[in-house]
Formats: structure tokens, C-alpha cells, sequence
């Protein structure tokens, strides 16, 4: 079951449903405001895609300073100038300066018994993202921007050539298997997490909630 837009969604519905409730005397949990908008797909007809970062500085390193940082955490190994996918789970793959580098988080460096801790995004975003770059909420923080897989590792260069980021991060798309692990242990997924196909047509519902 793919909820709408995710949790966000979900949880927007629920803190209405709770207002209504708490202003009528006669609630049953029947009225119209105890239920949102939601579509499923069957879980074979959705294409998972990678959801990618850019961030528009190095929070005062060096590129140098900078790829010496990740060493601690990562193998990092420069591919060229031609564009590097992450080919498995656990590799990420970053521009800056002009190359492509592959990183691979050295041994111990996450919990892979942890359903959240052992997600890409999870590891990226305190590895990388927190520890080195110094950005700590993923949602409210203007020095990061999210770059949906479908766009191209082409988007992620062209932002940092043309100056606009610093240096982009691409993802291996989350697995069927994680999304379910984590949707039956009951968590819930961390910000920009996962890019969905197919993407429901963009419009405005309204439904009236009180005759």
C-alpha cells in the first residue's frame, strides 16, 4: 500500500480527524473527517527510483579537507569525469570538482540490523550530510536541495557546474524489501527517502467535512 505522499500526508489527515473529533460531543468515529484520500498500488507495479542530494557548500573545507573527511568514514575512489551510478546498496556516488567518486562505508560504520539505520539515506545523512557538512534537519535546512532519480545523474552535474550546489550525492534506490521491513515493523521512513513511479496525475480534491 503506497499511501498518497507518504507519511506527511497520512499524518495531516490524522491531526484533522483529531480536531473534529475533540469539537463534537456526539463523535462515533464514522463522520466524514475520520477518513483522507489514499491510492494502492499492488506492490509489483511500483518502481522504486533513487532520491538524490545536492548541497551548496562544504561548510568551510576545502575539496581536499573535504574528501579527507569522508576517508574516515568511506573508501572514496575517484571515477573520471564520465558519469558513475551506484551499482548496489551501500556504494553512493558523488560529484565535485569536475569527478565522480565512489564511496563505500567502511566496516562497523552502521547498524545493517536496524531497518532505518542501515538505509542508504540514513547513513548518507549522518556520515555525510551531518557529521562533515553540518546539516541536521533535512526538511528545514536552505543549504540542501532533493533531486528526484528520474531527472538523471545529469541534473546533479549540471547543478554543481553551473555553481548553483557544491557537491551532489546519488543514491541506490531503496529496495522493495527495506520499504516492507520498515512498513512492517511498524517505522516510518525518513525524509526524501524514495522517489515512486508511477506519480499520480497533480490536481485539487475538495471535500466538504460538515453538511
Amino acid at each position: 500500500l503506497y499511501i498518497a505522499d507518504g507519511h506527511h500526508r497520512t499524518a495531516a489527515a490524522a491531526l484533522v480527524g483529531n480536531e473534529k473529533a475533540k469539537q463534537n460531543p456526539a463523535h462515533t468515529g464514522n463522520e466524514e473527517y475520520n477518513y483522507f484520500l489514499a491510492v494502492a498500488f499492488p506492490a509489483s507495479h511500483l518502481n522504486i527510483i533513487d532520491y538524490n542530494r545536492v548541497v551548496r557548500d562544504l561548510n568551510g573545507l576545502s575539496e581536499e579537507e573535504f574528501l579527507n573527511a569522508l576517508n574516515k568514514d568511506f573508501v572514496v575512489e575517484d571515477k573520471g569525469v564520465d558519469e558513475y551510478r551506484p551499482g548496489r546498496l551501500h556504494e553512493f556516488s558523488m560529484y565535485l570538482g569536475g569527478h565522480w567518486y565512489s564511496l563505500v562505508p567502511r566496516d562497523g560504520r552502521y547498524d545493517d540490523s536496524d531497518p532505518i539505520g542501515q538505509l542508504d539515506v540514513t547513513i548518507s545523512s549522518d556520515l555525510i550530510l551531518r557529521d562533515i557538512l553540518g546539516i541536521h534537519d533535512l526538511r528545514s535546512d536552505k543549504r540542501i536541495d532533493f533531486v528526484g532519480g528520474i531527472r538523471g545523474l545529469g541534473e546533479l552535474k549540471r547543478r554543481v557546474d553551473s555553481g548553483e550546489m557544491k557537491v551532489a550525492l546519488a543514491l541506490y534506490p531503496v529496495s522493495m524489501d527495506q520499504l516492507m521491513r520498515i512498513a512492517d515493523t511498524g517505522n516510518i521512513m525518513p525524509p526524501k527517502t524514495t522517489w515512486f513511479e508511477p506519480k499520480l496525475r497533480s490536481g485539487l480534491v475538495i471535500h466538504k467535512l460538515d453538511d
